[in-house]
């Protein structure tokens, strides 16, 4: 797991300095700068939303997704665990900062491509040059969003740590893995369409809960794989 390690590093790094930074700015120079992570997002999320290779798998998976996601509350679930963490960073709001970093930071093809090469042969040069991305992303983002950044940090471990691992135990599965591989495209594609509707959000066109709609992310591959069998 040395990617894994040296990526939370520079986001640990990146982060702690935008939050630092974020704290010494005017409050309109926040503004400016949420408003352009707000943009960024949505040309990201524009990006690997157009990137599916099976639209009715992305409409699927964003729709039942969604439905899922608000039938139990999901949004407001994590909202409500925020609080309790507010506390610890002097009331300043995590949700969103938490929210956009775990999107960016482990959406698409190079978490899961540089996670499994790690995992299979030790070579985490694909998560060193992610890691640097990730650590500016990290500064930026801390910078116009607060601490919630730093939050991050757990589903990075969780989910690239967790990738690597399974590859290095199912390695003889995975030898013909493929970046290209339906399941990872159209995943990408969903994380795509979440990170677009946070940008949509941080840039207040329209009050979505981009929270609502992660079970999209377990969906579209799912989706991807049943469609392979469909006549």
């Amino acid at each position: 797991m040395t990617g894994t390690w040296i990526n939370m590093g520079t986001v640990l790094m990146g982060g702690a300095a935008g939050w630092a930074l974020g704290a010494r700015v005017p409050a309109r120079v926040r503004e400016a700068a949420t408003a352009g992570v707000g943009l960024a997002t949505v040309v990201l999320g524009l990006r690997l939303a157009l990137g599916t290779q099976n639209v009715l798998v992305l409409m699927l998976a964003v729709i039942l997704g969604g439905a899922l996601g608000s039938a139990v509350r999901l949004a407001a679930r994590i909202e409500r665990g925020s609080r309790r963490l507010e506390a610890l960073f002097r009331g300043r709001p995590v949700v969103e900062g938490f929210l956009a970093a775990s999107l960016l930071f482990c959406v698409g093809p190079l978490t899961v491509l540089g996670a499994i090469q790690d995992g299979l042969v030790g070579d985490w040069s694909l998560l060193a040059a992610k890691s640097i991305l990730d650590g500016i992303s990290a500064l930026t983002l801390a910078a116009a969003l607060g601490p919630g950044v730093l939050l991050s940090l757990l589903v990075i471990l969780v989910y690239q740590g967790g990738l690597t691992l399974a590859a290095h135990l199912f390695a003889s599965s995975l030898a013909g893995f493929s970046p290209d591989a339906p399941a990872v495209v159209e995943l990408s594609a969903a994380g795509g369409v979440v990170v677009l509707a946070l940008g949509i959000g941080l840039l207040k066109l329209r009050d979505i809960r981009a929270a609502d709609f992660l079970p999209a992310l377990l969906l579209a591959p799912l989706l991807s794989w049943l469609f392979r069998y469909l006549p």
